[in-house]
């Protein structure tokens, strides 16, 4: 055990070497510099995404389950899923293995599916929709790179995980800053920090997305394992089963209509029976 630890430990070491001497190696950087820097390493985490291939993503479905968490990390539930998105701004994901509990988002507007019928997706889940947008690192790759008034920026050599990497940050006008940890021998994305303040309070809020378990699927790197936190505590963990890009999702199923058309087939629109005493 001693030297297991021992050998982990002088493992670190290095790698902590490594990237220090990195870092004096890269030297200062003028701005100009910074964020030619930090393009070319998106560039490249793109590439080993799956180049081409990644970008052509329009629509994507993934099986598996996700863990939920609340307070001190304690596991509050736990689902089978599929989650259904068609770019840039539509979700669809069904619960449990009956696929009677439905979450729909359609850009600024959201429906959810229970057992007590269709109802409007309430002002705070959407709000949070339109957040993981923004902060979603898929997005900023396929289409906002190129969004005025965004700033990259070459964040610098780390060591995440005893592996070395090399942050990019990007900020947007809404003041969300985005920090990437990309391996720099694989190039892909280990983790992302999204750092934000409330606009009225001006708290501070750090949710961090880790990926890893990296699989090829069409083409595309696609991580298997998605955990996130926010503020140091476990929101949730997404373990992926499987996924298959590009197979024609239709509009239709992100529509209200469409979890009518499913509360219908449940059984919903029955009438219940009138008992008598």
């Amino acid at each position: 055990m001693r030297l297991k630890f021992l050998t982990a430990w002088m493992v670190a070491a290095l790698a902590l070497f490594l990237a220090a001497g990195a870092h004096a190696q890269e030297g200062f950087l003028t701005p100009a510099q910074s964020e030619a820097k930090a393009k070319h390493l998106i560039q490249e985490a793109i590439q080993a995404l799956g180049g081409q291939a990644y970008l052509d993503v329009r629509d994507q479905t993934c099986k598996g389950s996700v863990a939920f968490f609340g307070f001190h990390d304690q596991l509050t539930g736990y689902e089978k899923v599929i989650d259904y998105n068609l770019y840039p701004d539509k979700e669809r994901t069904e619960y449990s293995s009956k696929r009677n509990i439905i979450d729909v988002y359609n850009g600024d507007k959201g429906w959810t599916l229970d057992r007590g019928g269709v109802s409007v997706m309430s002002a705070a889940n959407l709000r949070d929709f339109q957040k993981g947008l923004q902060r979603d690192i898929n997005q900023l790759f396929r289409y906002r790179l190129k969004d005025p008034g965004l700033e990259i920026r070459y964040g610098g050599p780390d060591v995440v995980d005893l592996k070395q990497i090399d942050w990019v940050d990007v900020t947007d006008p809404e003041h969300l800053t985005i920090r990437i940890a990309l391996d720099r021998f694989t190039h892909l994305p280990l983790r992302a920090i999204y750092i934000s303040r409330d606009a009225k309070t001006h708290e501070r809020t750090e949710e961090i997305e880790y990926f890893s378990i990296y699989h090829q699927v069409q083409g595309v790197n696609t991580p298997f394992q998605d955990t996130r936190t926010r503020n140091g505590n476990k929101v949730y963990q997404f373990f992926i089963r499987s996924c298959a890009y590009n197979t024609g999702l239709e509009p239709d199923i992100f529509t209200r209509e469409s979890l009518e058309a499913r509360w219908k087939k449940l059984g919903g629109n029955k009438k219940k029976k009138k008992h008598f005493f």
